[in-house]
């Protein structure tokens, strides 16, 4: 696995950090932590501003 960072491309915020085998399961990681199913199921505004998944610097 790799490190992953999850960021909001509107603001720049960094909202999620941690191990995953590629960028759509650090999303699914990241909407689970949040409570949620998985990216799928979080609701649209919250991904209105584009969410990115990344390899972590550092």
């Amino acid at each position: 696995m790799r490190r992953f960072q999850v960021r909001q491309c509107a603001t720049g915020h960094i909202l999620w950090v941690g191990a995953a085998f590629n960028e759509i399961a650090a999303l699914d990681a990241m909407a689970h932590e949040a409570g949620y199913y998985d990216f799928s199921d979080l609701p649209d505004h919250l991904r209105a501003g584009g969410l990115v998944a990344e390899l972590a610097t550092g």
